[in-house]
């Protein structure tokens, strides 16, 4: 496949932003959203962005009907937005838990239905959800991140069944600690403990990423719907 149309969600820093600088790299079409603009867009003048919370539903079915009216098909969604708190379940106030859910959860479901909407029109579609490893660890001071994201297991497990007849493919990847902003705030003591818990004593690159979504977002990986991808070993 070349010249695929992308949507990669959360592409302002970290993860979202090395996902849409390595399609792009590849000539695919990108299109990328987050909450705020991007510093680093300026450099890449086909990339195109979309300024929105994924998880406000008005806003993002007015941007998949842009996406629809100005490329007319949507080949990838990488649903990367997502957001954490490490804490206590003792110490987690209910408006940190409903921001959690909004965004990993809700807004990863919405994103999946209106891409479907497009994508079935055209028999061909790869969605690619983000889990955790929190989720098989069971990481203590992460209970509402986790669940949010075992949210998305069962959520890709099930639009996998139900978007298959259309030709479209959901799977997830399950990524291990990555120096980002989303860790740096975790004590160096917990995050030795967290990854010496992981088969593979390491932390997560971009790289790790960005080689499980390129198998799962391949043509010829039209077999394989309803996985999730844990990387590190856990």
């Amino acid at each position: 496949m070349t010249s695929r149309i992308i949507l990669i969600t959360g592409t302002r820093k970290g993860i979202g932003k090395a996902l849409a600088e390595h399609y792009l790299s590849l000539g695919d079409t990108v299109i990328g959203c987050s909450r705020s603009l991007p510093d680093w867009s300026e450099n890449f003048p086909g990339y195109e962005h979309f300024e929105l919370d994924v998880s406000d539903e008005k806003k993002v079915t007015e941007m998949f009907g842009k996406i629809r009216k100005k490329y007319g098909k949507l080949d990838v969604l990488i649903n990367n937005a997502g957001i954490a708190s490490m804490n206590h379940s003792l110490l987690t106030p209910f408006d940190t838990v409903k921001k959690i859910f909004s965004t990993n959860t809700f807004g990863t479901f919405l994103f999946c239905r209106e891409a479907a909407k497009i994508m079935q029109k055209k028999k061909f579609g790869r969605i690619v959800n983000f889990a955790t490893v929190a989720t098989p660890l069971k990481l203590e001071g992460e209970a509402i991140y986790a669940a949010s994201k075992a949210a998305i297991v069962s959520l890709t497990e099930t639009l996998a069944r139900e978007y298959a007849d259309f030709g479209i493919t959901v799977n997830a990847v399950g990524p291990t600690p990555i120096q980002t902003d989303l860790v740096r705030g975790v004590p160096e003591e917990k995050m030795t403990r967290l990854l010496q818990r992981q088969a593979i004593h390491r932390f997560g690159k971009f790289e790790d990423v960005i080689n499980v979504i390129d198998f799962f977002i391949r043509e010829e990986s039209n077999f394989v719907t309803g996985q999730v991808l844990y990387l590190g070993g856990v």
